[in-house]
């Protein structure tokens, strides 16, 4: 049974690459709403856009565009120690 208390939520969130001069869509406006309680596995072939979205969550990377919002509270430009 899933507790109606968000904790995570992502808001359009994508990202690309530059390689050799073609760009990579990696991220292509990722929306996501993670509730307390809930267990949350990320699945994918590799290159599909798993560790770059962790990397945002995270702080370690800056989102092209979109929002992280955590416990209510706007991360999106926050660095990783905070």
């Amino acid at each position: 049974m899933t507790n109606n208390t968000e904790i995570l939520r992502t808001e359009g969130l994508k990202r690309s690459y530059l390689v050799n001069e073609t760009k990579i869509d990696v991220l292509k406006g990722i929306n996501l709403d993670i509730y307390e309680n809930e267990f949350v596995t990320l699945l994918g072939p590799s290159g599909c856009g798993k560790t770059t979205l962790l990397r945002i969550l995270g702080g370690f990377l800056d989102a092209d565009e979109g929002k992280v919002i955590f416990d209510n509270e706007d991360i999106t430009d926050k660095p990783p120690y905070e």
